[in-house]
């Protein structure tokens, strides 16, 4: 008899471990340990600095189920930060808060974004990126092969160099300016007299320490992390020709494996970092007096604010390239971004 208890014992427990197998989360089989956040630059930028808070949400809102270790340098492509995107689509890469302008190789649309003197202001970026175009955007990412999140964003692209003062395209004649490995900018610089020298972001301090480039151009976050001023850049100018969105994403796989609650979490995750993280790319620079132009100059670097018609003059001469590649990007698309840089709130 006692015998007999046991069995039925020992089936009650088997029986009572199936229906709790069959109730657990998908995250008790299927979910990683750790699941991979590229980043291009580290956590002393404000780029990183979104994924290490887009990272430190997930965490907190899956109590702890999706657990993400940043890898900035793109490290997990030997630094290549143009092949981001396919590394990402083909399950390299996990998650990612990467640049419009490292994935327009893979993701022409993408493009838009880099087109010269398209955005006037931030109101023009947050027009697009907020709106209708961004969603757009969004849905060709889809179909690309990831599943996007959530804006971010890097920053207007000023221009410095360790020649002299540039204020007209002519000042920019034989310049070598690093610039990221995009043809759009390689034929904008190229258009504007420049001798643009496509290299990779990790490539590129050592580059201007050593005089191989003369220049660069990349927001005023990027500058002052960076330490540029100190790798002979004391000649800054302020024209504001692109500016460049960032986006969150994670690999469609790695988001179909996870329950519908905690995509959910990871989405709003990315949201709140989104907005968290642009506010510190703009820090210092929509405030009254742009206290970060005032601690750059500081620093003993030389800044040009263009005028109006002196930025008209670079403009001008950028404009084909504008024509060039609206048919590229698409041509409902740049007209749809046009008409709601138009109508934004200023």
């Amino acid at each position: 008899m006692r015998f007999r208890r046991t069995l039925l014992t020992l089936a009650a427990t088997a029986a009572a471990a199936l229906t709790l197998g069959a109730t657990l989360p998908a995250h008790a089989q299927n979910y990683k340990s750790e699941y991979r956040m590229s980043l291009v630059v580290g956590t002393a930028f404000p780029w990183g600095k979104g994924g290490e808070i887009w990272a430190n949400k997930v965490k907190e809102k899956t109590n702890g189920r999706i657990n993400i270790k940043l890898y900035p340098g793109v490290s997990l492509i030997q630094g290549d930060q143009t092949r981001e995107f396919s590394a990402l689509r083909q399950g390299v890469i996990d998650m990612a808060i990467g640049s419009t302008i490292n994935w327009s190789p893979q993701v022409k649309q993408l493009n838009l974004f880099s087109l010269p003197f398209l955005m006037p202001d931030y109101a023009a970026i947050d027009a697009l990126t907020q709106g209708e175009v961004g969603k757009d955007i969004f849905k060709i990412l889809e179909t690309a092969g990831v599943v996007p999140l959530a804006w971010g964003e890097n920053g207007y692209r000023e221009i410095t160099n360790s020649k002299h003062p540039i204020r007209t395209p002519a000042d920019m004649k034989g310049l070598k300016i690093r610039v990221v490995g995009s043809p759009l900018f390689v034929e904008t610089f190229t258009a504007l007299g420049a001798n643009p020298t496509q290299m990779s972001w990790a490539d590129a301090q050592p580059a201007l320490a050593s005089g191989a480039v003369d220049g660069q151009e990349n927001p005023m976050s990027i500058f002052t992390a960076a330490k540029l001023h100190t790798v002979g850049q004391k000649n800054l100018t302020m024209w504001g020709y692109v500016a460049d969105p960032l986006v969150f994403v994670v690999n469609k796989e790695v988001w179909n494996s996870w329950t519908p609650a905690d995509r959910e979490a990871v989405r709003q995750a990315a949201i709140e970092a989104g907005k968290e993280e642009i506010a510190i790319a703009r820090k210092g620079m929509v405030e009254p007096g742009q206290p970060l132009l005032k601690d750059i100059a500081a620093l003993g670097v030389n800044i040009v604010q263009l005028t109006p018609a002196e930025r008209d003059a670079f403009v001008k001469v950028t404009q084909p390239i504008v024509a060039k590649w609206k048919p590229q990007i698409g041509n409902a698309l740049v007209d749809k971004a046009e008409k709601a840089i138009a109508a934004r709130k200023k």
